[in-house]
């Protein structure tokens, strides 16, 4: 239903028995971040990299079988959406490669900004790509690194030449690396399980498999987890601590912890400073579910108006985004949310959502609720107003698509027909969070990067 795509997750486990089993739990408990497609990649005794995906979700493309075939200790994993294009089979991650150094597998979540001009390069060099994800471009600037057997210097030496968002996971000779961007764009955590380790995008995952968290992989960091066990190395000397506004506003898991910060208690944090800021005539809070729940939460304790369950969510019924036409979509939305008449009828309602994107489904629910009997309806959004494209790792296609783009806040209120329409401020983002640096690229349009020639 939301018009914002999820990016990617990745997961990465070293020296555990039966590590696909649990790389199938771990994918599962990422799945809130792709559910186009996913794989695991396993590296066996003999050296041998094994390698099962497929597109849809983890429960569907793994049987146990394939599961029992993908024996080892030393796995990866990933969850994905597209962030750049649509993609098919060849797009899905983990990619398995060979370079001058030996064999690897690889994953990665977020978005390389400077693709178009290092693909060029290398197909100039001869160098012929299987698919058109700018994963598979890290994984060849990997395979011509002239460092026999010296994998940190060859992932390090790609680091160097790709800018945007990134963390990596990586299988190679017996060796779990993983990688993050300078800016650290996204989340990705270490965690320690019996005498073995798991990095993962989201410490939801290393709770789910009964792994202790013992940090987060920093930004400009490469780690190493072998027979020696963990070790550092930088790959940049510039630590931007740029971390993606709406991970904590609406992709991460309520559970997760990003950088020491819970996503729950931020989101219900933000509810409050939102009552704050613009407290509104209502018999009763609601929420848009599930992500905007904690800032409801937040949101009605502060106001001290009572949360009722306004809309109810099917969980059963597909993503509306993924159909062909928007008559349908709109069909998906209905079917998805439904309101509940005897809670909202003849009450005046203040609404929380996390973000207004397009605007097309925010219409829709105040039409729902005003069908439903509603005698006005308050939209409260948990976040600033979303107006520039993000190129770090999250569809949300062209500026011209963002109502935010061309339109005032009152021009929306209009649009999608609420009484009254309220934006968190962007400096709430920083008290909730208790940080004094985030990516808010999409809500100012100033962004940490050159764009190379991106259109924001």
């Amino acid at each position: 239903m939301k018009e914002i795509h999820e990016e990617c997750g990745v997961l990465g486990i070293y020296g555990v028995d039966q590590a696909s089993r649990l790389a199938f739990l771990g994918l599962q408990s990422l799945q809130h971040r792709g559910q186009q497609g996913c794989g695991i990649a396993v590296e066996g005794e003999d050296g041998d990299i094994r390698l099962h995906k497929g597109a849809g979700l983890v429960k569907d493309v793994f049987k146990e079988a394939d599961l029992a075939r993908l024996a080892g200790r030393n796995c990866i994993g990933h969850v994905r959406y597209p962030t750049t294009d649509v993609g098919g089979m060849e797009n899905i991650q983990p990619f398995k490669m060979t370079g001058k150094a030996g064999r690897f597998a690889l994953a990665h979540n977020g978005n390389i900004v400077n693709v178009d001009i290092i693909r060029e390069h290398l197909e100039s060099l001869g160098h012929i790509f299987s698919s058109s994800s700018d994963s598979e471009l890290f994984g060849h600037l990997i395979g011509i690194g002239r460092a026999p057997n010296g994998w940190v210097e060859n992932i390090i030496s790609a680091a160097h030449l790709l800018d945007g968002a990134f963390c990596i996971v990586i299988l190679a000779d017996g060796v779990l690396y993983a990688c993050r961007d300078k800016y650290g764009f996204h989340p990705l955590s270490i965690g320690r399980l019996g005498d073995g380790y798991v990095v993962a995008s989201e410490t939801c995952a290393l709770n789910s498999l009964g792994a202790e968290f013992i940090r987060d992989v920093e930004p400009g960091e490469l780690i190493s987890i072998g027979p020696e066990g963990l070790k550092s190395y930088r790959h940049s000397l510039y630590v931007g601590r740029r971390m993606c506004a709406m991970e904590y506003i609406y992709f991460a898991r309520p559970d997760s912890d990003i950088e020491g910060c819970n996503v729950h208690a931020f989101r219900k944090l933000s509810g409050k400073i939102l009552f704050e800021e613009h407290p509104v005539p209502a018999d009763l809070v609601t929420c848009v579910p599930e992500s905007s729940m904690s800032a409801a939460i937040g949101y009605a304790e502060a106001s001290g108006l009572p949360l009722e369950m306004g809309l109810l969510k099917n969980m059963y019924v597909a993503r509306t985004f993924i159909q062909p036409a928007q008559s349908l979509r709109e069909i998906g939305v209905k079917m998805k949310l439904t309101p509940v008449r005897g809670v909202v009828r003849g009450k005046s309602v203040a609404v929380i959502d996390d973000s207004i994107v397009r605007g097309t489904t925010s219409r829709q629910i105040v039409k729902m609720l005003r069908d439903a009997g509603a005698r006005e309806v308050h939209m409260l959004i948990a976040s600033p107003k979303y107006a520039w494209p993000c190129f770090y790792g999250i569809d949300t296609g062209t500026r011209e698509q963002l109502i935010g783009s061309s339109k005032t806040v009152e021009e929306i209120r209009d649009f999608i027909g609420a009484d009254t329409l309220n934006y968190l401020s962007e400096d709430a983002l920083f008290r909730a969070s208790g940080r004094t640096t985030l990516c808010t690229a999409c809500f100012s349009g100033h962004y940490p990067t050159d764009l190379y020639g991106h259109e924001g």
